[in-house]
């Protein structure tokens, strides 16, 4: 299929693209990489009045440090995180992570912007940013606000981004050295959203940690309970029924076969983490 006819505008700035957000009402929508807006442009399950382009954009570039967080421009590529272009991302848990996600032709254009907007509940970076307890930056027209990412997705393909507004960068925890990480994913085959997906990190000389679970109906959600656990004895529960009780909770619709396997993605997550 075509997509309906639109106008096209590429914005220079921020500001002129929240003056078109505005300007259109409802009708105007944001495209960077295009990996996730093409596609439904051409099955017309998108039908904007105007695309306005913010690909390219300086404000939403460059990666840096910032009261002890990482500041990264929602309009880095995938690609950009997976080569480490940007110095402070190398030998990261975004590294590893951005290597993984879809085919080498997406990463090279995907965003991550892009993507926490499009929020997909199997996508990689939703799952991430919950996981790492990070920040995500939103400008509209009262100016810019950070939202927490455990609070950014409200369900399937919604955010908390309104009709006006575009993230301009996540905020990310600088973890210390010591801190081990964990990211798991089943998929049919390679570059393929996942079906069952488990992004975790552990700090043994804080004692904390954070689990997530991801490939849900809706948002990624934590588990506390394991996290403590994990957090207390710094070593991975022995039991799969351990696991499989807090899934209970998280995913109570989901039939034995699908907490089977989102149980043994957070073990094999969790192995990796706890991996001495």
């Amino acid at each position: 299929m075509k997509a309906a006819r639109f106008d096209y505008v590429r914005a220079a700035s921020v500001a002129q693209a929240l003056g078109l957000l505005r300007e259109h009402e409802g009708r105007a929508k944001l495209m960077a990489g295009g990996q996730s807006l093409g596609p439904m442009l051409n099955l017309r399950l998108a039908r904007p009045a105007v695309v306005v382009d913010i690909a390219g954009m300086d404000e939403l570039r460059g990666v840096a440090e910032q009261d002890g967080r990482l500041r990264v421009g929602a309009g880095v590529t995938h690609a950009e995180i997976e080569d480490g272009v940007f110095p402070p991302l190398r030998g990261s848990v975004l590294q590893q992570v951005a290597g993984g996600i879809a085919y080498r032709a997406i990463r090279n254009r995907g965003t991550l912007g892009g993507s926490l907007a499009h929020a997909d509940p199997a996508a990689d970076w939703v799952l991430t940013m919950v996981a790492l307890g990070a920040d995500i930056e939103i400008a509209g027209p009262a100016g810019t606000r950070l939202v927490a990412a455990s609070d950014f997705m409200h369900g399937a393909y919604t955010t908390a981004v309104g009709e006006d507004e575009l993230i301009v960068a996540v905020h990310v925890p600088r973890r210390e050295a010591q801190a081990r990480w964990g990211y798991y994913k089943f998929c049919r085959k390679t570059g393929e959203f996942a079906e069952a997906a488990c992004a975790a990190w552990f700090d043994p000389a804080g004692k904390v940690a954070r689990v997530a679970v991801g490939a849900l109906d809706g948002p990624p959600a934590l588990l506390p309970g394991l996290a403590a656990e994990v957090a207390r004895t710094g070593a991975a529960p022995a039991a799969n029924g351990r696991i499989l009780d807090e899934l209970a909770a998280v995913m109570p619709d989901k039939d034995p076969l699908h907490r089977k396997l989102h149980a043994t993605a957070v073990a094999r997550c969790l192995g990796q983490a706890l991996a001495a």
